[in-house]
């Protein structure tokens, strides 16, 4: 039987937070700035507005971001990424790195 090795392996462990399609396009966009709902979606315009509630309450619940929820009317509710989050940024300039050879490479492939 194998055994689930979520918060044993750290690789089993990230993959596990970053399951989410949209995950590391909404730490990118957080990353930029605290937003707001609607903010994101328009940033990210192929997302529905469903998907983006599951995508920021998982990523709430696994303490990458922060949800602020103003009192007042309307209301308002801003996200920004946590201090877990803002951790995570050295490996999203890694993967924009990474993402920015790879364009490099597939266009060198298709001349």
């Amino acid at each position: 039987m194998e055994k689930d090795l979520y918060g044993i392996c750290p690789y089993v462990t990230a993959q596990k937070l970053l399951t989410g399609k949209w995950t590391l396009l909404i730490m990118y966009h957080l990353s930029l700035k605290t937003m707001r709902f609607n903010e994101l979606q328009r940033a990210l315009p192929s997302l529905t507005q469903a998907t983006l509630t599951k995508q920021l309450r998982m990523m709430s619940d696994n303490g990458l971001i922060i949800r602020t929820v103003y009192d007042q009317i309307p209301p308002k509710v801003e996200y920004s990424l946590s201090d877990l989050g803002e951790r995570f940024q050295p490996v999203l300039n890694a993967i924009q790195e990474w993402g920015t050879e790879y364009i490099d490479f597939l266009k060198s492939k298709s001349s």
